[in-house]
């Protein structure tokens, strides 16, 4: 019996768990914006997913407590992370240090769409914008 039981815990927690998956080059953007469009995918305690569309680029800034992944799903651009800058596309991936200045100069005609991993969990309050 008891086995039973732990069997049926087992098969109700991976139901209670289980993940949806979700295609990032099929969502497409829910409303019109100037440069940055930011879709939050999901969140906890240990990190935030974003999907941002950005059609210029984003000002220099840092975020306090927290680093950023960072996956070029669409467009290309040019990242500078502490001064150093670098061409990006879709397909690449970089991490972005906290308290790290960094920014992004778009160079495609379309928007650029990135999938945005902060970990810990982004609540907004640390980003401080370069002077």
């Amino acid at each position: 019996m008891k086995s039973f039981l732990f069997l049926i815990t087992v098969l109700l927690s991976g139901f209670a768990f289980s993940q949806e998956v979700t295609n990032l080059k099929a969502i497409q953007p829910h409303k019109e914006y100037e440069n940055i469009l930011v879709k939050k995918l999901d969140t906890d305690n240990n990190s935030t997913s974003f999907l941002i569309w950005i059609k210029k680029g984003v000002k220099s800034h840092k975020h306090k407590t927290h680093s950023e992944i960072i996956s070029v799903i669409e467009g290309e651009g040019v990242m500078t992370i502490n001064k150093k800058s670098f061409d990006i596309k879709s397909g690449d991936y970089f991490r972005i240090p906290e308290n790290t200045f960094h920014s992004l100069k778009v160079n495609s005609t379309k928007p650029m769409k990135v999938l945005s991993i902060q970990s810990p969990e982004f609540l907004g309050k640390d980003r401080v914008f370069e002077q």
